[in-house]
């Protein structure tokens, strides 16, 4: 699923697959505050302030978008709503991640992406060039969170999801509304797309928004059902 969020790449590791190079430290996004001016009376200062232009709040208010975590505007996505936010304390233990970058193309820029890594200013991508990471973050975001969900953090706002019917109701009218919770027939990503289960009837259904049956069913894996029958 393409987006159209600007990519977040490393500058560190190989850029020639993807026809960039360049060197260079990641940049974390940092917003300065200003202290109070000494000997300034501070109803002076109150005035200087009412007497501003709008634009410092049209600033702030720009700010806090931009301050929105990839992983947050990801699962706002339509069609995502399957998925549940995975810490990043958790993808940034290694450990949690092991055997992944066999899996994922790109794997470095795509972990960076996720994370909200800024690549350096002399960094330029072209629109080709964002659509495959971005790819390759979704693929790995997808890994990552069916390993999740198999933590108590992760049970933990499954559940939440489920009890608020976050991941959709049961079809089947004798079940009365019963919520479901969503399930990949496969561990292995590529094998097929997302169902979602319902533990009344015990039966799997394909969901009813067309952007979650594009999901694939390796991003929230084959357990669910057992966590939640």
């Amino acid at each position: 699923m393409a987006s159209n969020r600007s990519a977040g790449v490393s500058a560190s590791g190989s850029g020639a697959a993807l026809g960039f190079g360049g060197g260079g430290e990641n940049a974390w996004r940092a917003q300065g505050r200003g202290e109070g001016t000494p000997g300034v009376n501070p109803v002076d200062a109150v005035d200087l302030v009412s007497g501003s232009d709008s634009g410092e709040s049209e600033e702030a208010s720009g700010s806090e978008q931009d301050e929105l975590s990839w992983i947050s505007w990801f699962c706002s996505l339509q069609g995502n709503e399957l998925f549940c936010e995975v810490d990043e304390d958790y993808i940034e233990d290694a450990f949690n991640l092991s055997g992944l970058s066999s899996q994922v193309p790109y794997y470095d820029y795509a972990l960076d992406m996720i994370l909200d890594n800024e690549p350096p200013q002399d960094v330029m991508l072209t629109d080709q060039q964002h659509e495959m990471l971005e790819n390759a973050a979704e693929m790995l975001y997808g890994l990552i969170h069916a390993r999740y969900i198999l933590t108590a953090r992760g049970l933990a706002a499954m559940l939440e999801k489920f009890k608020s019917c976050g991941f959709g109701r049961c079809p089947r009218v004798l079940c009365e509304g019963q919520a479901c919770v969503p399930v990949g027939p496969s561990d292995v990503p590529g094998q097929s797309t997302v169902k979602i289960y319902c533990p009344k009837c015990e039966d799997i259904y394909y969901p009813r928004s067309e952007f979650q049956c594009a999901i694939d069913g390796a991003y929230t894996g084959t357990t669910s059902p057992t966590c939640f029958s």
